[in-house]
């Protein structure tokens, strides 16, 4: 188990969990389970029973499917404070996906017995938790439209959009390799390598030492 205060600011990392009041982040904060997962680690594979809230304390998790052909499609990168498996908290079921630390991580883990139990107990935390599904939902939705209606570098830009966005940073650290980020876009490493080189080209963007990124431009249009 881990330290109170210690699972306490981990609960605290997870949007959902913030507006809630002090006692019911404590409530929480007594469920929670700590693991460390080094570098290349599975911390949960396709198949495998999904029955808890994962939540990122440190590091990084690499969400990813296997297609039929064996090759990697990355659906997302959880960084501190990103959770995965919020549907195994109401359904018994089980992962249809790999989570891979993609660098030496530490998760909080909540039991699907446990959780229920303490929803009954707390409305608010069930209403923010189906707000958050919802967002989920969206930006899947987003990213599968993105694959099928958009080119290589505009799904490369918006990618990096978004990315300073989330970070609210700019110049922002770009949190994939290159391998990563062209499975996440759908193409390959050589061809997210060529399109960087083009936005650079066209002022689009500045690329700096330990991957960070300047956007210099918000439309390629301009």
């Amino acid at each position: 188990m881990m330290h109170t205060l210690n699972a306490l600011d981990c609960v605290r990392k997870v949007p959902v969990f913030r507006s809630l009041e002090v006692d019911d982040q404590q409530q929480i904060a007594a469920l929670v389970k700590d693991r460390d997962f080094p570098k290349g680690t599975l911390v949960y594979e396709a198949g495998a029973a999904a029955d808890s809230l994962l939540i990122v304390s440190q590091g990084r998790l690499k969400i990813y499917q296997l297609a039929e052909n064996g090759k990697e499609q990355l659906l997302r990168i959880l960084a501190p404070g990103d959770f995965d498996g919020e549907y195994a908290l109401f359904t018994h079921d089980r992962h249809t996906t790999y989570a891979e630390a993609a660098a030496d991580t530490s998760v909080c883990r909540i039991y699907q017995a446990d959780f229920q139990e303490l929803l009954l107990r707390t409305p608010q935390l069930a209403l923010n938790i189906m707000a958050e599904l919802a967002k989920r939902i969206t930006q899947l939705e987003t990213q599968t439209t993105r694959t099928t209606t958009e080119d290589v570098a505009n799904r490369l830009f918006l990618y990096l959009k978004d990315a300073a966005k989330q970070q609210a940073a700019n110049p922002f650290h770009l949190p994939l390799t290159q391998k990563d980020l062209a499975t996440y876009l759908g193409t390959t490493p050589e061809t997210v390598s060529r399109r960087l080189k083009e936005l650079e080209q066209m002022g689009v963007i500045v690329r700096l030492p330990k991957r960070q990124i300047k956007l210099l431009k918000t439309d390629l249009a301009n």
